[in-house]
């Protein structure tokens, strides 16, 4: 479902002359359908730059990113947000939302956007916030106003109110209680039994150790000058 060909990354610092900062160079990964990768490494090797490439925030130098068959490297716009929509799911750790709308419809829009009615998309993100302890009495309301821990249990269930084929998850279980990273890692199980491919950040060693069967270092992928 995800496939890494030899995948390269710099970055240009233009207010510094021009300045070209290598930062990935070779990168080979592979998710199959139903696994869970956990992305390691020491802090800067690339982990969050690599995930915001498959996502498509970040263009990539050379080599190949292809997410369910779509090659991305060099895709339209309008072919990231297509993939978006249905296929590639993603849990920040930061929850990005318009001001002043509903938390039950900030989670219900992913499904809306896919034509899914209003009824339905409403009973299934409200099933989540159940789920993850968002008190009712909050559904009506921003969850800009809310607490971070709050703010990162809707954002999951954003994240995982439609059934993605392919999903990025960056520190899901951070910010989260004891009681609500068991939802969380009980939900990526399921998704992972549901045949979904993931890509994840886990600082959580014990989290990680649940849920992800395999791990890759991002260290290796850094190039020689920039190490």
């Amino acid at each position: 479902m995800i496939h890494i060909e030899n995948l390269s990354k710099s970055f240009v610092l233009h207010n510094q002359g021009g300045a070209v900062i290598p930062v990935m160079a070779g990168a080979h990964l592979t998710v199959a359908a139903g696994e869970c990768v956990g992305l390691v490494g020491r802090s800067g090797a690339g982990k969050s730059t690599l995930m915001r490439m498959i996502h498509g925030n970040y263009l990539a130098a050379s080599g190949s990113i292809r997410v369910a068959g779509v090659e991305l490297a060099g895709a339209a716009p309008r072919e990231i947000l297509a993939l978006r929509r249905a296929t590639l799911g993603h849990v920040s750790q930061f929850l990005r939302v318009v001001p002043r709308v509903p938390t039950l419809e900030v989670v219900a829009e992913p499904l809306l956007r896919l034509g899914v009615p209003t009824d339905r998309a409403r009973d299934r993100a409200a099933a989540l916030l159940a789920r993850l302890n968002v008190p009712r009495r909050l559904w009506t309301l921003s969850p800009t106003t809310f607490s971070g821990g709050e703010q990162q249990r809707v954002n999951i269930a954003r994240g995982f109110v439609h059934d993605y084929p392919v999903m990025l998850l960056d520190e899901p279980t951070a910010s989260l209680d004891a009681a609500n990273r068991e939802v969380v890692l009980a939900l990526i199980g399921e998704a992972k039994a549901r045949g979904a491919a993931i890509l994840g950040i886990f600082h959580d060693e014990a989290a990680r150790a649940r849920v992800c069967d395999r791990l890759v270092d991002a260290a290796a992928f850094v190039p020689e000058q920039a190490a």
